[in-house]
C-alpha cells in the first residue's frame, strides 16, 4: 500500500466553536501551519483571544513553556474567506451536525482544493459514507472524531466510509499518534464505536429507574463504587445534557432501523420534555440549585459485628472474584469450610449467597433461600455491594447475611429484584454490544477496549471485563435476562457465544492437563 505522510501538512479547521478551536490548537501546537475559518470572523477572533488567555495561564502555572505558546500562535491564523483554504492539505470540519450542511461545505471546498486534499469530518454520528456520496473524489472523505475537549481527551476515532482510501486512514492514524492521541479505526456505522457501545450504560440505568427498583443517587453510587466508573449514568447524562444524550440515542435508534437495543427511554424523554437538561438547566436527575446537588446518597449503617464467629461454607473457585475469597480468609470473625468441587456459593445457615447470573429471585427462587449479589471490580477496596433476597428469606436470614458482610467489613445494599442487578447487568450489555461491533467488522477487540477507556473513561474495556468475569458468566447472565424479559434487546451476540465456547474448550484442556499431572 502506498504511504502518505501528513506530518508537515497544512491544516484548515472549519468552525470556531469549542471543538474547532481545540482541534486547531492541537494542529498548531504540533507544528502545522493552521488556518481557522468560521462564517463569523468575529467568532474566530474571539476563540483565538480566549485560547491565548487559557494558554498564558498554563505558562504561568508552568504547565506549558513560553516557547510552545509562541510556536502555537506563529502557526495559527484566521482565514477571513473560504477561498484562503485552497492550499490546505487536510481540512477538518467541526460545524453543525447536519449531513446536508457538511456536504454543502465539502462540495464548495472541492471546487477550491486539489483532488488530493483530505476532507475530514468531526461528526460524532453522521454516516461518513453518506457525506462522501455527494463529494467529488469520495475516497478522500474520512471521519476524524475528536472528543471534547480535543486538546485533553486522548481518543480519536478514524472512521472509514465505504469509499474512504485506506492510505488516507493510515496516514491519519500515524498523524494522530504524532499528536499524542490514541487513534482507533472503525467502519462508518451509526454511533461509530463509543456512541454505539456506550448505549447500554445509559439504557440499563434508565430501565432500572423505569422499573422503580432503585433511585438515581443510589444507582450512581453503585456504578461508581462497584463498577469503578468515573461517573454514574444519571450524573453523567446530567453533565452531557439530557437533551444531547437523548438526541444521540434517537439518532442511533433510527439509523439502526429501530433496533430494540437502542430504543430511547421514556424516563429520559420526560426530563427533556420538561426542560430538565441537567447541569446547564439547573435540574435533571439532580437539583443543582443548591451548593451541593440534591438528592445525595447515604450508605446504610454498618451492622455491628457480633462477638461470636459466624460459620460459613464457601463452595466453588470464584475465579472472577478472588479478592472476595481473600477478604473471607482474612476475617477473624468467620469460621470457614471450603469445597471447591461444588458450584460457587457461600452457605450461611440454610441461606445460599451467590453472584447473580441474571436470574430473578421472585421468579426463579420463590421457595429457595437464596441471596444474589452483584460483582465488585475491586474486592480489596470494596465498601458496599448490592444484594437481593428471594421471597423465602426471612428477616432472620437477611440478618445472617448482614453479619457475613459485617465480618468482611462490607455493607450490603438491599435492593429490589432486578435481573442481573446493576454492575453485572450493565457490563454484560456493554460486552454484548462490543461483541456485535466486532461481529459486523466495525472494529477490533483491541480498538474497542481503547475507545471505551479513553473516549468515555471506562475503568476497563468491554473485552477486558469479559476476560475478568468470564465470557460464559456474561453469556449466562444475558440468557437469563432474555428468558425473563422476552425482549430482543437482551439477545446474545453470536460472537459472544463463540467466545464463551472457546473459553469452555480452553478450561477443559487446562483441567485435562492438570489431571494428567
Amino acid at each position: 500500500m502506498q504511504q502518505l505522510c501528513l506530518q508537515q501538512a497544512r491544516v484548515a479547521v472549519i468552525g470556531a466553536g469549542t471543538m474547532g478551536i481545540g482541534i486547531a490548537q492541537l494542529a498548531a501546537m504540533h507544528g502545522h501551519p493552521t488556518q481557522l475559518f468560521d462564517m463569523d470572523v468575529q467568532k474566530s477572533q474571539a476563540a483565538l483571544d480566549q485560547l491565548k488567555v487559557q494558554l498564558q495561564k498554563r505558562v504561568a502555572a508552568s504547565k506549558m513553556t513560553g516557547q510552545l505558546l509562541e510556536q502555537t500562535f506563529a502557526n495559527l491564523s484566521i482565514a477571513t474567506d473560504i477561498q484562503a483554504l485552497a492550499s490546505a492539505q487536510l481540512v477538518v470540519e467541526a460545524i453543525v451536525e447536519k449531513k446536508e450542511v457538511k456536504q454543502a461545505l465539502f462540495q464548495q471546498l472541492a471546487e477550491l482544493c486539489p483532488a488530493d486534499t483530505i476532507f475530514a469530518s468531526n461528526t460524532s454520528s453522521i454516516s461518513i459514507t453518506a457525506i462522501a456520496a455527494a463529494i467529488p473524489h469520495p475516497e478522500r472523505v474520512v471521519g476524524l472524531h475528536f472528543f471534547n475537549p480535543a486538546p485533553v481527551m486522548k481518543l480519536v476515532e478514524i472512521i472509514r466510509g465505504l469509499k474512504t482510501s485506506a492510505t488516507i486512514a493510515q496516514a491519519l492514524f500515524s498523524l494522530m499518534k504524532a499528536w499524542n492521541k490514541v487513534p482507533v479505526t472503525a467502519k462508518s456505522t451509526p454511533g461509530f464505536i463509543v456512541n454505539r457501545v456506550a448505549r447500554p450504560y445509559y439504557a440499563e440505568a434508565f430501565r432500572a429507574l423505569q422499573e422503580n427498583v432503585t433511585s438515581p443517587e443510589q444507582l450512581d453510587f453503585i456504578l461508581r463504587e462497584c463498577g469503578l466508573f468515573a461517573m454514574g449514568p444519571c450524573e453523567l447524562t446530567d453533565l452531557i445534557g439530557q437533551d444531547i444524550n437523548f438526541s444521540v440515542t434517537q439518532s442511533v435508534y433510527r439509523e439502526f432501523f429501530d433496533e430494540p437495543r437502542y430504543r430511547p427511554s421514556l424516563i429520559q424523554k420526560e426530563l427533556v420534555d420538561a426542560g430538565c437538561f441537567g447541569r446547564k438547566s439547573g435540574q435533571g436527575f439532580y437539583d443543582y440549585s443548591q451548593a451541593e446537588r440534591q438528592p445525595a446518597y447515604q450508605l446504610p449503617e454498618h451492622v455491628a459485628v457480633s462477638g461470636t464467629e459466624l460459620a460459613i461454607q464457601v463452595n466453588g473457585r470464584w475465579s472472577h472474584s478472588a479478592g472476595l475469597l481473600a477478604r473471607i480468609q482474612a476475617s477473624t470473625k468467620l469460621t470457614v469450610q471450603y469445597d471447591v468441587q461444588e458450584p460457587n456459593a457461600i452457605i450461611i445457615g440454610d441461606v445460599r449467597v451467590c453472584m447473580s447470573l441474571g436470574e430473578s429471585v421472585e421468579l426463579d427462587y420463590v421457595t429457595d433461600k437464596v441471596v444474589l449479589m452483584d460483582w465488585h471490580a475491586d474486592w480489596a477496596q470494596a465498601k458496599a455491594l448490592p444484594v437481593v433476597a428471594s421471597p423465602a428469606c426471612s428477616e432472620a436470614d437477611r440478618a445472617l447475611v448482614d453479619a457475613f458482610f459485617a465480618a468482611i467489613d462490607m455493607i450490603p445494599i438491599w435492593t429490589k429484584d432486578h435481573a442481573g442487578l446493576y454492575v453485572l447487568r450493565t457490563i454484560s450489555m456493554l460486552v454484548n454490544e462490543a461483541c456485535e461491533a466486532v461481529l459486523h467488522d466495525i472494529s477490533t477487540e483491541q480498538d474497542i477496549d481503547l475507545a471505551m477507556k479513553y473516549g468515555v473513561n471506562y475503568p476497563q474495556g468491554p473485552f477486558q471485563w469479559a476476560e475478568k468475569i468470564g465470557y460464559n458468566t456474561i453469556l449466562q447472565i444475558l440468557k437469563n435476562m432474555y428468558r425473563i424479559y422476552g425482549e430482543e434487546r437482551y439477545r446474545c451476540s453470536i460472537y459472544l457465544s463463540k467466545k464463551a465456547a472457546q473459553e469452555r474448550t480452553q478450561s477443559q484442556q487446562e483441567l485435562e492437563f492438570r489431571q494428567a499431572g
